[in-house]
């Protein structure tokens, strides 16, 4: 006959519960003191039950093998400690090499001005030389660049400049010619008027002989 497997979960019975509580913690204490006996081992265990009370077993001293635990878990701690002293150590290695390589950089970047040569070779100061002709070399053709770019934006804006002249100058040829219409019209009416006044003057002398 097969033994019932016992599902594994809370007991909801406060009896039961007890009863079980107290088997089952006489064999895990059984057990712990076999291990212990058979491998040599130190072991501890604590319990408490629902109630609060206090259960306990040591193969040796529980207060030695309490003292080991903390000693083991300050080790841990040093590990710790010292991993993050080891990465410290780390990082304050690589701040010194960029200092160290960001003064290199401003040393040579004064010698290029002309300054702090006093301690160059005639090798040096050789190399110099040609550091410093290779840069102006650059900046000339930079210059030379950006100057024949401004002549040509300057040549493409001469050249729209004369085609909106051009244009300009067609648009007045093409203007209708009106200068001599004005003049015609004032001499036709300048002559329209002697004619209305001459009938006056006339009767004016007619009268003046038969008097």
């Amino acid at each position: 006959m097969t033994r019932k497997r016992i599902q594994i979960k809370k007991i909801d019975n406060v009896a039961a519960r007890q009863v079980t509580f107290s088997k089952r913690r006489r064999g895990l204490f059984k057990k712990a003191h076999e291990l212990s006996v058979l491998c040599d081992a130190e072991i501890a265990l604590i319990v408490f039950s629902a109630t609060g009370k206090l259960f306990d077993y040591s193969s040796a001293s529980m207060e030695k093998v309490i003292e080991r635990r903390n000693q083991q878990s300050g080790k841990g701690i040093d590990r710790s400690v010292t991993s993050a002293y080891h990465g410290l150590q780390v990082g304050s290695r690589t701040c010194v090499s960029l200092s160290k390589e960001m003064a290199e950089k401003t040393h040579q970047l004064r010698q290029l001005k002309g300054e702090e040569l006093q301690g160059l070779g005639y090798e040096g100061l050789n190399h110099l030389e040609k550091l410093v002709e290779g840069g102006l070399r650059r900046v000339t053709e930079t210059k030379d660049e950006r100057f024949f770019k401004e002549i040509s934006t300057l040549k493409m804006k001469g050249a729209e400049l004369v085609e909106e002249n051009q244009q300009l100058k067609q648009q007045m040829e093409n203007l209708p010619h009106m200068v001599h219409v004005q003049p015609s019209e004032s001499i036709a009416h300048a002559g329209s008027s002697e004619n209305s006044t001459q009938p006056y003057n006339n009767s004016h002398d007619i009268s003046l002989t038969l008097g």
